[in-house]
């Protein structure tokens, strides 16, 4: 299955380690310093023109990162994968 991040970037569910919500996320100081290391080592890509919401971190087969900046909430980008709907069905 694939997941629309924003503009024309689509990815498999495959490489998605895990979306998160720009504003509740970056409260950690840990997490500002991923993506400030992630920006400097150019794995970060902006998917976006408006205010960014979530960010993604991706790893695709070859075990390279990639951190995608999205302006679609983690709350939406998360229910497009069906997750959500699959936790209520256990």
């Amino acid at each position: 299955m694939y997941l629309h991040l924003g503009l024309d970037k689509v990815i498999t569910f495959d490489e998605i380690v895990g979306i998160f919500d720009l504003d509740t996320s970056t409260v950690s100081k840990a997490t500002r310093t991923y993506l400030a290391k992630a920006e400097k080592a150019g794995k970060v890509e902006n998917v976006c023109y408006d205010l960014p919401k979530s960010f993604i971190v991706c790893r695709n087969k070859d075990g390279e990162e990639k951190v995608y900046i999205s302006q679609i909430s983690s709350t939406t980008l998360l229910k497009r994968t069906g997750y959500v709907d699959s936790l209520n069905n256990l």
